[in-house]
């Protein structure tokens, strides 16, 4: 379907300023339609029309109340019709005045009371909002009056360009709605009325009295917004609470008569059971957060505790051994420090690599100087993946390190160790590749009797536990030489 824009840019001519003008409106008005309990139409009239049988108009919008059942289930928007079908449309937009009568409505083929209030911008008529009025469910009963009489003054509001407001939309998700609460505000700043749901919100605020013909700063209540939008002619929002229990959301939208401010329509919503599940879930992501820091500071402490065995054994196997486990508990401290920081069942994996490097860069002792270069990335995966790949990676990315350059000589060689780490998604896996320029695998290499236990670990990571593949193989002499790694882990549908 063909967006508003769309629709002017091939039906009309109207001009930027004027196109965004309606899309404000068209943002705003489920306001008007609730307050009216009316279906709403935004019509104008079709440019370079050529049939010979008069002004045709496009529907350029379509708007249902939510407090009442539509009066037009067919979708409008993108039609045209001739003014003989709507003539209050043309009329209104000869007169510049909002015209009132009823409509015979092709679309269900029934005669509607009507009003057709012309859309001003710059002092031209740019376009008509049409209220289609439902039946009547017996005599308007006071609230249903008061609604009425609001939606009648936002309606000289449009036909004088001063509605919808060019600071911010008054209506649309997550903002309070007619049938959540509404206080009509003087232009003094009284209250003149408010609805049952209004005046239950004031009592979760401790306000018990009648508040018709006060100010809620009389009431005990400083609403700022009420303030703003009596003094600036803008609408603002603001939440009030009343205690850890209570959460008031106030929206005023200001009531403008030839440019002054004559009150404002104030729409209230109760979000205290909103606002404490978000605390509550703000609890939960702390309560998270602190867990992985304290699994990180525990595997810090083990870390610690085997460096310090290492460094008091005699023997160098040992020393060796201590070392390799010491490494791996680290890279496992990098996951849970990344989650420390942003808890929940994913991350993103290029922190955990970065981290990775400097982890291989600080504890892996080369006589050799080597590089290591990060290509690509493998972006959020979940923390069951994340982890033993991490693991993974840091013993491959060790391995390449220690043992592809032993046989380059010392750091006065001018072979210069490169260590390449391509991550990339293929087909729903997750793909690591490491290449060095080493010596390459040994003739008698198999990685399925592996001869390390960094290996084996490996192995069984990727296999067993991550359900992927692994493969190992020599780089030819014509592509520069080393070892090749290619590890692919399924992203999703493990067993």
């Amino acid at each position: 379907m063909a967006t508003l824009a769309e629709l002017a840019a091939q039906s009309t001519s109207l001009s930027n300023p004027v196109v965004d003008h309606l899309l404000r409106l068209t943002a705003s008005w489920s306001l008007l339609s609730d307050l009216a309990f009316s279906d709403l139409l935004l019509m104008t009239k079709v440019d370079g029309d050529t049939s010979g049988e008069g002004q045709h108009f496009v529907v350029l919008g379509q708007m249902r109340p939510n407090n009442r059942s539509t009066m037009i289930n067919d979708d409008l928007v993108g039609t045209t019709h001739s003014s003989a079908a709507w003539p209050l449309v043309a009329l209104a937009f000869e007169s510049g005045t909002r015209i009132v009568g009823e409509v015979n409505v092709e679309a269900i083929d029934e005669v509607v009371p009507v009003w057709c209030v012309p859309v001003r911008f710059d002092a031209k008529i740019v376009a008509v909002m049409v209220r289609l009025q439902g039946p009547l469910r017996g005599p308007a009963s006071l609230y249903e009056q008061a609604y009425l009489s609001i939606f009648e003054r936002l309606c000289v509001m449009v036909a004088d360009s001063t509605f919808p407001f060019r600071e911010e939309g008054v209506a649309g998700p997550g903002l309070p709605r007619v049938g959540d609460g509404i206080i009509l505000i003087d232009g003094d700043g009284r209250v003149e009325f408010a609805t049952p749901n209004a005046t239950n919100a004031l009592h979760r605020m401790g306000i018990y009295v009648s508040a018709e013909g006060q100010t809620l700063a009389e009431l005990g209540v400083r609403v700022r917004v009420i303030e703003r939008s009596l003094e600036y002619a803008i609408p603002a929002m603001e939440e009030i609470d009343r205690g850890h229990d209570v959460a008031i959301l106030f929206h005023c939208v200001p009531l403008l008569e030839h440019g002054l401010v004559t009150g404002c329509v104030t729409m209230l919503r109760d979000v205290s059971d909103l606002r404490q599940l978000n605390r509550l879930v703000l609890n939960k992501e702390a309560a998270v957060r602190e867990v992985h820091h304290r699994v990180k500071n525990n595997l810090q402490t083990i870390s610690s505790l085997l460096r310090l065995q290492a460094r008091r054994s005699d023997q160098a196997e040992t020393r060796i051994a201590l070392g390799e486990a010491e490494r791996r508990v680290r890279s496992i401290a990098v996951v849970h420090e990344v989650l420390s920081r942003e808890p929940g069942e994913e991350v993103a994996f290029d922190e955990i690599v970065r981290s990775l490097v400097l982890l291989v860069d600080d504890t892996v002792l080369a006589l050799h100087p080597v590089e290591i270069v990060v290509n690509g990335d493998l972006g959020i995966l979940s923390t069951d993946l994340a982890t033993p790949l991490a693991v993974a990676l840091a013993e491959l990315l060790t391995n390449a390190v220690e043992h592809a350059f032993t046989e380059f000589g010392g750091p006065q060689n001018d072979h210069v160790g490169i260590v390449t780490l391509n991550l990339f998604r293929e087909n729903d896996n997750a793909v690591a590749e490491i290449r060095d320029n080493g010596r390459g695998l040994g003739d008698d290499f198999s990685l399925e009797v592996p001869t390390s236990l960094g290996l084996s670990i490996v192995r069984d990571l990727i296999r067993a536990q991550l359900h992927g593949t692994i493969e190992m193989s020599n780089v030819g002499y014509a592509h520069g030489g080393g070892t090749s790694v290619r590890v692919s882990v399924p992203i999703t549908a493990r067993p």
